[in-house]
């Protein structure tokens, strides 16, 4: 009978152990983050969005650059314009009859107007496609190496002016890729001198805001990971003490039962 009761005690008492999960079988969205080290990784994160659903600033510069070259291409190829079809119209239209000063005023107007967007267009898609290609490629090649060096922006002009004289063929591409490179170094000096003005360059303030983002989302991590421990500790030591209390009520359930009972069994 004692042993009986101690073999049915302690098949009740034993629990199984309840597993946890290392960092390893964590599900994705609590891995742990991970520092951009090299040019491709930082390549990557340059399309994804911050919590604000911004791009980097990376790809914010070479959009306002696109723009305001556009923007610049307009004014300075539909100004010429403008005034040039205007006084070719005076030229042609002196024969003609108005019948007062005001419609041919506004005529001339008008024809000045149509060159000033005919023209202005022109230059203005060719100009944002050179300054969108150029920003590309000094951009890509900074944000890959981490750095600023004048030899990105002589190989980013390289590839702009080439690529702009291709259609002369063999020799139009490696007399552009010249033109380019030797244009990229005063631009290139430049651009990094007026960095340089101001106490902390773009890929310097750039690696330091990364830095700082890893380390915030890696104290979230830590804290999260530190959080789901003491969830699981604590359904663990629930999940004992719910066995333990059925264990208990089983063995009450036992020491109750008859005396008869008890002998039947023993006998048996």
């Amino acid at each position: 009978m004692p042993s009986s009761s101690s073999s049915s005690s302690s098949s009740f008492t034993s629990t199984a152990p309840v597993a946890i999960p290392s960092s390893s079988s964590l599900p994705k969205n609590i891995g742990k983050p991970e520092f951009p080290s090299t040019g491709w990784e930082r390549i990557k994160d340059l399309f994804d969005r911050d919590v604000t659903q911004k791009y980097p600033e990376e790809i914010t510069n070479v959009v306002n650059s696109s723009a305001l070259g556009a923007l610049a291409g307009f004014v300075y190829g539909g100004l010429p314009a403008a005034r040039h079809a205007r006084e070719r119209y005076i030229q042609v239209s002196q024969a003609e009859l108005y019948t007062n000063r005001v419609d041919a005023v506004r005529s001339a107007h008008n024809a000045a107007i149509r060159g000033f967007i005919r023209y202005g267009w022109r230059w203005s898609w060719r100009v944002a496609v050179i300054v969108t290609l150029f920003s590309s490629v000094s951009t890509g090649l900074s944000v890959y190496q981490d750095k600023d060096a004048v030899s990105q922006y002589v190989a980013a002009g390289a590839v702009t002016v080439g690529l702009f004289r291709l259609n002369l063929g063999l020799r139009g591409l490696v007399a552009g890729s010249v033109i380019g490179a030797v244009l990229g170094i005063p631009v290139g000096a430049l651009v990094i001198a007026l960095q340089s003005l101001t106490g902390e360059t773009i890929r310097e303030r750039r690696r330091r805001e990364r830095r700082e983002l890893y380390e915030h989302k890696l104290a979230e991590w830590t804290a999260r990971l530190q959080l789901t421990d003491e969830l699981i500790s604590n359904l663990n030591v629930s999940s004992q003490v719910e066995e333990t209390n059925k264990d208990m009520q089983r063995i009450q359930e036992l020491l109750s039962l008859p005396q008869n009972e008890v002998k039947d069994s023993s006998g048996q």
